[in-house]
């Protein structure tokens, strides 16, 4: 089986996807962590993230050490992760690695666009989304708690302006495939996503299967 989950930053979709993975028996990919890899990579050769050349070649140089690594969510490596996503180029050399890990075995993955060109014919697409207020405000708590100073404002700022980079790109837009089922976190917590979500995996596994 392999399930999509796409969404917007900090709608959650990457903590209810590990849940997912793991009440279902499933291998799980954050796809998001190839990019963030990606900028890691170019930043620290001392490259520009909107630089094709240096990111396609941080991309096509990809191991499970950058894959394993525990900085990769600091706000310099996230606006780097949205500005190498935006590069055709670096969208396909990712490509093979994802669909390969999800036909291996089955996989629920999340990212931006693994329902629309990943994986179109996912057996469950889901859509998670939430208010930028809200994700704002998980964000600012992640910073927090990572000992990173920052203001909330710069935070809505930042969430605010990687939608924009996000649904305006010109390679695989962030967007919602016509058949994903929609689940809006703004006010629910991890539990009530998780219990929400399976359940309506259940039923539509369920409903196609008959």
């Amino acid at each position: 089986m392999i399930i999509a989950i796409d969404g917007p930053a900090a709608a959650g979709k990457g903590t209810l996807a590990k849940r997912i993975a793991a009440a279902l028996g499933l291998p799980y990919l954050d796809t998001g962590i190839l990019y963030r890899a990606t900028a890691k990579r170019v930043l620290e050769a001392g490259a520009d993230p909107a630089d094709t050349k240096a990111a396609l070649a941080a991309a096509q140089s990809l191991g499970k050490a950058d894959l394993a690594r525990t900085d990769l969510r600091d706000a310099a490596t996230s606006r780097a992760a949205s500005q190498v996503a935006s590069i055709p180029e670096v969208r396909q050399a990712l490509l093979d690695f994802q669909r390969h890990f999800g036909n291996s075995h089955g996989a629920v993955l999340d990212g931006r666009d693994i329902g629309t060109i990943i994986f179109p014919h996912a057996d469950v697409k889901l859509f998670v989304t939430a208010s930028v207020e809200a994700r704002a405000e998980r964000r600012y708590k992640e910073c927090l708690a990572r000992g990173e100073p920052v203001a909330l404002v710069e935070v809505i700022a930042d969430v605010q302006a990687r939608d924009e980079a996000d649904r305006t790109r010109a390679a695989a837009p962030l967007m919602k495939a016509p058949d994903a089922e929609l689940i809006d976190t703004t006010h629910m917590n991890a539990d009530e996503a998780f219990a929400y979500a399976l359940a309506r995996i259940r039923a539509l596994t369920t409903h196609a299967a008959g």
